[in-house]
């Protein structure tokens, strides 16, 4: 795997694709700087080689030139967390991107407007990605959020820079930390797939049963599996269509020697709000008109002391509605017990925008071995695809 190490920088420019589609409030003020500060890392490096970083990305998905799209509104905040003045300029391709790059001085930055502004970015075209890669002499990719995408600046670029091309330091320990669940996990391995639906988690549910000795079930899903085994489960969320599948998950799961674990108890509502009346009850028979929205004391119990025996820990989806602070308990309580397996040495890696967001949201982010920046794209590592912007740094 070719990094940073492998490419001299000294006197280059490199063209990097980073992932800096942050949220704006409606003053354009960055209200999340997590993307921009996993990205300096290998900026820093970079300029501290020698190099200058002209820097390319997406924000949002602009129709045309939409002025709430610019990347302009996030050069203060870039230029701040960076720790260097961040030039910019108002296009990414053309003569005025063209002039900026050539000026660039070593140890200089340069961001370009907003990618997705050219419709030729998201259809992979050819000559939009020529056009982006003169502008450098070395291509980084290390943006993980959109390296599943087939776009011009993730993975037709590439092709331009066949010797001088490398993962960032990012991407590269994204890339390292799923193959460290998959492939080279200490066990027992455990997998924990909460959020609400059977249907978005069946591919890497089939992909991972090999790999993993415990598999803990949890969210809106587990009522799929609870109905399909006769379960009374009242109004909670459900796909009728999917139960045969959630019986073969079972026994394939049965086959392959892993302990499924489902949720015992719930804590069930009658309606969906913060302040609905609740009750706990056994998952298998939640009265008429409730629905489960969070697990209950003694799943919490038991999915904890699965985690406290594990080594290598995949977290991908809440195991209930945890925006609601009434239904936040199950998700906390099962982070908790995470961080507590991982200060007694075990891996964890959480993936997946409402996991990642319940990490942060309570404060075990820290606490945990690897926090995913990429949602879809670790969905696709984890169901066993190969990611194209990972391809194209690996041809």
């Amino acid at each position: 795997m070719k990094t940073l190490a492998d490419i001299d920088f000294s006197n280059k420019k490199a063209v990097i694709r980073v992932d800096f589609n942050v949220p704006l409030n409606d003053e354009f003020q960055v209200t999340d700087t997590t993307r921009i500060e996993a990205a300096k890392p290998t900026i820093i490096e970079i300029l501290e080689a020698g190099g200058s970083c002209i820097l390319m990305s997406h924000l949002g998905r602009p129709k045309g030139c939409q002025e709430e799209f610019s990347l302009k509104h996030i050069v203060g905040t870039a230029s701040d967390l960076l720790g260097v003045n961040v030039k910019f300029v108002d296009d990414c391709v053309g003569s005025a991107a063209e002039a900026a790059a050539a000026e660039l001085e070593p140890g200089e930055i340069l961001l370009l407007e907003n990618l997705r502004y050219h419709p030729e970015e998201t259809a992979g075209d050819e000559a939009f990605a020529k056009a982006l890669a003169s502008l450098g002499d070395v291509y980084v990719n290390d943006a993980f959020g959109t390296a599943h995408r087939a776009h011009a600046s993730t993975a037709v670029i590439a092709q331009f820079f066949p010797d001088h091309k490398c993962f960032g330091l990012l991407l590269a320990k994204e890339i390292a930390s799923v193959d460290k669940v998959l492939n080279n996990s200490e066990k027992p391995v455990t997998a924990i797939l909460g959020g609400a639906k059977v249907s978005s988690k069946i591919t890497i549910i089939e992909n991972i049963l090999d790999k993993v000795d415990h598999l803990i079930i949890g969210g809106g899903m587990t009522f799929t599996f609870i109905k399909a085994q006769g379960g009374s489960i009242g109004d909670s969320l459900v796909e009728d269509d999917k139960m045969e599948l959630a019986l073969d998950i079972l026994k394939q799961a049965e086959a392959k020697g892993v302990q499924v674990h489902l949720p015992t108890d719930v804590l069930a509502a009658d309606g969906f709000a913060n302040d609905a009346n609740t009750q706990v009850c056994p998952i298998n028979e939640i009265p008429y008109n409730w629905m489960g929205l969070d697990a209950g004391p003694d799943t919490r119990e038991a999915f904890a002391k699965v985690v406290s025996q594990s080594k290598t820990i995949l977290w991908n989806g809440p195991v209930g509605v945890f925006e609601m602070e009434s239904f936040a308990n199950g998700t906390i309580s099962l982070g908790e017990a995470i961080v507590a397996a991982t200060e007694n040495g075990a891996f964890s890696l959480v993936g997946g925008g409402d996991s990642v967001a319940a990490a942060k949201q309570f404060g075990l982010a820290e606490g945990m071995s690897y926090v995913s920046t990429g949602g879809g794209a670790m969905l696709e590592m984890l169901e066993g695809k190969t990611l194209p912007g990972v391809a194209a740094i690996l041809d």
